[in-house]
């Protein structure tokens, strides 16, 4: 039913015991855990990408989380109409909340095919997907610390004994991994609820989020360890790993990105601002009177009543050859030496 799954998996991880078996032995438990280890790196080098835009994607959503918050507050009893907005304030954005999940949805299917497979092998069984039958003999034929990789801590006698291996050796190898795998656990998801702003913090979605990451994961990687295989373990160990130094070096990244704008922007802003004690350079007021410089408009003055000047407007229609200019308050033809309704003084 997953063969899509199985069949890809098992082939990253034969060509891996290959490339290590030339070295260590094809018998080797080194062998075969190096290519479990490197199966991992390789499903974490192909999601770098997706990786990196997933931080980004956070990054901008807790940019503009208080506007969210708005929106929530606007429409509290139209989850419709928040959702629209919702979408419509991402896509302004940028923002595509699925990119975020991709890497996660991606390591799910995996981590449940290479179990699948892992468990696959058992003494005397045949061809197991890209597996044949010598190497299948291979890897249940090959012990790291007197442990085979597809024991663990709580399989039944009958079988520990089809494999050779003591319930002891199981649990001085597996124990250790356990712990250093749940501490990995959350010290990922610490180095990450870190970089989490003020607002996404105060969010109880984000809160609830934060304690499974921090907390239950790392318990359930705890209390599982007693019953996947240490195959899976080191798979879990090695991806946690591989996931803290990855966040370190992105979020650095980021971060020197970010820091660059700023100093640029700071730059800009003080190459265009004026030197200290010197005064801004104002345009100066033409004086009453003045002509206007050359090539420039001139511009009509307000007039008693708030109306542009009529000396404007006469200079205009002169300019057209029309003489004939009314002033309001005056009969046309009338004088404009005396003003209306003044007596002459005897």
């Amino acid at each position: 039913m997953l063969n899509f799954i199985y069949y890809p998996v098992s082939f990253i991880l034969w060509c891996w015991h290959w490339v290590f078996g030339k070295v260590f032995g094809e018998s080797s438990g080194f062998a075969w855990a190096l290519a479990v280890i490197f199966l991992v790196f390789t499903l974490r080098a192909i999601l770098f990408k997706p990786f990196v835009g997933q931080v980004r994607s956070m990054r901008k959503m807790q940019e503009f989380a208080p506007e969210m918050q708005k929106i929530k507050k606007k429409f509290p009893n139209d989850k419709q109409r928040q959702a629209q907005e919702m979408q419509k304030l991402q896509s302004e954005h940028g923002v595509n909340p699925l990119g975020g999940c991709l890497p996660m949805l991606v390591q799910i299917p995996v981590f449940i095919g290479l179990f699948h497979v892992l468990r696959s092998f058992k003494p005397g069984w045949g061809e197991v997907y890209f597996f044949d039958k010598q190497g299948v003999d291979s890897f249940v034929n090959a012990k790291l610390f007197g442990t085979n990789l597809s024991t663990f801590i709580t399989m039944p006698a009958d079988q520990l004994a089809q494999y050779g291996t003591e319930r002891l050796n199981v649990i001085l190898l597996s124990v250790p991994l356990m712990i250093v795998a749940s501490i990995a656990t959350h010290f990922t998801a610490r180095h990450s609820v870190q970089r989490q702003n003020q607002a996404a913090l105060d969010n109880p979605q984000t809160a609830i989020m934060n304690k499974l990451t921090l907390y239950i994961f790392p318990i359930g990687v705890l209390v599982g360890g007693f019953f996947f295989p240490v195959a899976i373990l080191l798979y879990w160990l090695s991806n946690n790993a591989w996931t803290l130094g990855q966040q370190h070096v992105v979020y650095k990244r980021i971060d020197s990105e970010e820091e660059e704008k700023k100093a640029t922007a700071v730059t800009t802003r003080q190459a265009l601002a004026p030197k200290p004690g010197a005064k801004p350079v104002n345009p100066k007021k033409p004086a009453p009177g003045a002509k206007p410089a050359s090539g420039a408009k001139r511009m009509p003055t307000a007039g008693p009543g708030g109306s542009s000047s009529p000396a404007s407007k006469d200079s205009s229609d002169a300019t057209n050859g029309n003489s004939n200019t009314e002033i309001p308050g005056l009969t046309p033809g009338r004088s404009t030496s005396k003003k209306p309704g003044s007596k002459k003084r005897r």
